[in-house]
């Protein structure tokens, strides 16, 4: 909701402008510091089991990739239904999103170090004493996942800074905020079907095919339902961070909680909507190439962690988003947004790692899927973390905290739930 006033709308430019001297100024060098140290520390705690590294390696990149991610999605669905109530917090995702550049170089170290540590499917001995490899191998071959990553990684770096240059070089004027948002609105269409493509297919590649003789045409929109639950708690946590510090006040508002809480609970749905039906189908087919996916997360030391996925992405986040309240108080906004950010730590955990377990079963003796967790996980994901703050915090303190060029701001700022 907006009014018509007189005036040209101006916000405050101690709200909207991060000053120098500000420890938010200062996040980018710790930020790199964080990164080398915590993956220099990951690759020496590893002490030369390359598959312990580059297991932890995954989970992190792709926890971090999901917040990426789920920052173009934000940015381009709301330019595509002309969404007014998120532009004050739209430049918060599209900081998020601009960190895909970046993410895009920490993914090429999977591709040509990681690989073969990771996918079995790149050994081709094996591939060829495996039926079902053997039959999967015009798409589950090393030069055409080169080449496909290399598309995914074109594409999301050119959307990002695409719709990235558009919002920030329209900032302080109207007119080119104008254009800007006619141009954003209309490669909006074209960008999301280009998105919805290339996470889907990357989830494939960098995920499904860890497991290469299982197989699941629900899994891109799985990974896709945790990154939207990402960013949406991504951008709650920092807007009550920067409100902290003093920024954003009277521009960011209770009301933008309220939606960023249903944006919350209403993706929490989505998600088990989406996690359960993959399940259901699969085990109702009861195929025992499909079966055997499910099979080993449900063994021995994994039952546990399956069971706080399902306490952790359903239960406890639908129950404690259902009160109005609970979505407009920025304290317990922020405890669902961590949970939720932790429990997709979780989630990728639970996707990559049994299969190391499972491989490590196969050569013991007693057969038991171990899980284990130790420093060069942690460590791992300290440092995919520190880059991706690297890059996020550099962009937040690069241009303004909101588009001030854009011709609805005034709308955002004044927007009210009814």
């Amino acid at each position: 909701m907006s009014h018509a006033h007189d005036k040209p709308f101006v916000l405050p430019a101690d709200q909207i402008h991060i000053p120098a001297g500000s420890m938010w100024r200062k996040m980018p060098i710790i930020g790199l510091v964080l990164g080398a140290g915590g993956l220099g520390g990951a690759w020496a705690t590893a002490h030369g089991d390359t598959h312990a590294f580059w297991y932890a390696y995954l989970v992190a990149y792709m926890v971090f990739l999901a917040v990426a991610l789920g920052g173009l999605f934000f940015v381009i669905v709301q330019h595509l239904v002309r969404a007014g109530w998120s532009i004050a917090v739209r430049r918060i995702a599209e900081n998020a999103m601009i960190t895909l550049p970046v993410m895009c170089l920490l993914g090429l170290p999977i591709i040509f170090l990681g690989a073969h540590d990771l996918y079995h499917w790149t050994d081709v001995a094996a591939v060829e004493h495996d039926f079902m490899l053997n039959a999967k191998k015009g798409y589950l071959n090393e030069t055409s996942f080169l080449y496909r990553m290399i598309t995914y990684f074109v594409v999301w770096t050119g959307l990002s800074v695409f719709f990235y240059a558009k919002s920030t070089g329209s900032d302080g004027n109207p007119e080119a905020g104008m254009r800007a948002a006619h141009s954003m609105r209309f490669w909006a269409a074209p960008a999301v079907a280009l998105f919805a493509l290339s996470l889907t297919f990357a989830a494939f590649d960098l995920l499904m095919s860890l497991d290469p003789h299982w197989f699941s045409t629900m899994f891109g929109v799985y990974y896709f339902a945790g990154s939207a639950l990402t960013i949406f708690s991504f951008i709650s946590l920092v807007v009550v961070l920067l409100h902290k510090s003093g920024y954003l006040r009277g521009v960011v508002t209770t009301e933008h909680y309220h939606d960023l809480g249903k944006f919350l609970f209403g993706f929490t749905v989505f998600y088990t909507y989406i996690a359960f039906s993959q399940y259901f189908l699969i085990w109702y087919a009861n195929i025992p190439e499909e079966t055997m996916w499910f099979g080993y997360r449900i063994a021995d030391d994994f039952l546990p962690l399956t069971f706080l996925l399902v306490a952790g992405r359903f239960f406890i986040p639908f129950f404690f988003l259902l009160r109005r309240g609970v979505k407009r108080n920025a304290f317990t906004l922020t405890l669902a947004a961590v949970w939720i950010l932790f429990m997709q730590v979780v989630d990728m955990y639970w996707l990559v790692q049994p299969v190391l377990a499972h491989h490590h079963a196969q050569e013991s003796a007693d057969h038991v899927m171990r899980m284990h967790i130790g420093p060069v996980d942690f460590l791992a994901l300290l440092g995919i973390a520190g880059v991706f703050i690297t890059g996020f915090t550099w962009a937040l303190g690069r241009k303004a905290l909101v588009p001030t060029g854009d011709p609805r701001i005034e709308e955002s700022v004044r927007f009210e739930n009814f």
